[in-house]
Parts: C-alpha cells; sequence; structure tokens
C-alpha cells in the first residue's frame, strides 16, 4: 500500500478523498475513511485532496500515525 488515511481524518471526514479517487477504493470504516491495498493504484490524488492532511504515503508516515497502515488493512481482512 502507498497511501494510507491516518487518524486525522477521525472527526472531519470530509469525503473530498472519496470524490477524487479514481478507483473507488476508500471506504468509510465508520470513524473514518480507509484505503483498500489491494485496490489502490498510488496516484496520491486522495493526499492532495484531503483538507486534513490525513492521507501520506505510507513511506512518509510521521511516527505517531505508524499504525495506520495496520488499521487501513485490518479493515479489509
Amino acid at each position: 500500500m502507498a497511501y494510507v488515511i491516518t487518524s486525522l481524518c477521525a472527526g472531519t471526514r470530509d469525503g473530498a478523498c472519496l470524490q477524487v479517487c479514481p478507483k473507488d477504493c476508500i471506504h468509510d470504516a465508520g470513524a473514518q475513511f480507509v484505503i483498500d491495498p489491494e485496490e489502490c493504484i498510488d496516484c496520491g490524488a486522495c493526499a492532495v485532496a484531503c483538507p486534513v492532511g490525513a492521507v501520506f504515503d505510507e513511506a512518509d508516515l510521521p511516527a505517531e500515525h505508524r499504525a495506520a497502515p495496520d488499521l487501513n488493512r485490518a479493515f479489509f481482512r
């Protein structure tokens, strides 16, 4: 998975990421949105559209959000 949605999404859930995703790989997980790692094409459109900066390339995740990839993946198991 190249892009991941962090907990910064929780409480805001703007939905701009949903509107720009060309593969519809962003899903509502209740508290926040999550990205399906099997469907994501790594385009980065969601990261640009997110008004709260909740979407990161997995390689660039801040230390406080290192658990985000596991949380995103767990939703799709």
